[in-house]
């Protein structure tokens, strides 16, 4: 199976990039086709506005999903780094998303390049959306490490229920296009770890990912 991988991180010693680095030895061991972006090490611009696209179609006024419907139109002409990671996009049988949550919500060099990749007119068209999504049959997955303990993430907890806060992620953009969208993996409180933990934390991953076509969608739920 074809895997991407996508990694937000600036510390190229974190864990975040240890569980990055783990799971393309892992499924590449395991025979796994495996293509990567490593978001802060590529520096790649989550600003999104007209350099986003090589055409033009209202040069006075710039509206995004009209230029990305355009863009689609005109054989992809879409700025090379975006066509570049729509290309592994549409690749994949599974993507692996690998990120610290930040203020509740993952890094702004991930959404940035959510919102320039996933494009109307070549990831939204014919009115397909969620189970209809253009990717559909293509499976998502959140590997999340957090600050706090875990028991600050659940319904009744200083933080509350993870699943809600991930919710915008899994419903708003992965199922939308038609991803279905598997059990996060989130890892809390990951500074506080010691050595060994963190260890038994990535042997644990690894286990995971070697059975991971095995693994049913959950049911993310509406707003």
């Amino acid at each position: 199976m074809k895997i991407l991988i996508v990694l937000a991180h600036p510390e190229p010693k974190s864990f975040n990039a240890a569980k990055y680095q783990s799971a393309i030895k892992t499924l590449e061991e395991n025979g796994h086709g495996v293509k990567t972006t490593d978001l802060y090490a590529m520096k790649f611009n989550p600003v999104y506005d007209r350099s986003n696209f090589t055409s033009v179609k209202n040069p006075d006024f710039l509206k995004l999903q009209m230029e990305e419907i355009y863009a689609a139109e005109m054989n992809n002409s879409y700025a090379t780094e975006t066509k570049t990671e729509q290309e592994k996009v549409e690749w994949c049988d599974l993507m692996i998303w690998q990120f610290p949550l930040w203020r509740f919500a993952p890094p702004a060099i991930l959404k940035g390049w959510t919102d320039r990749i996933f494009t109307s007119g070549r990831f939204f068209r014919d009115g397909g959306y969620y189970e209809n999504g253009t990717l559909r049959g293509k499976k998502a997955l959140l590997s999340v490490t957090t600050g706090s303990p875990e028991d600050t993430y659940t319904k009744d907890g200083f933080h509350g229920d993870m699943y809600g806060i991930l919710r915008p992620i899994n419903r708003g953009i992965l199922e939308c296009v038609g991803f279905s969208v598997l059990e996060p993996e989130i890892n809390y409180s990951v500074a506080h770890l010691t050595y060994e933990e963190r260890k038994e934390l990535l042997e644990k991953w690894n286990n995971r990912l070697k059975n991971i076509f095995n693994e049913a969608e959950i049911a993310v739920g509406k707003y």
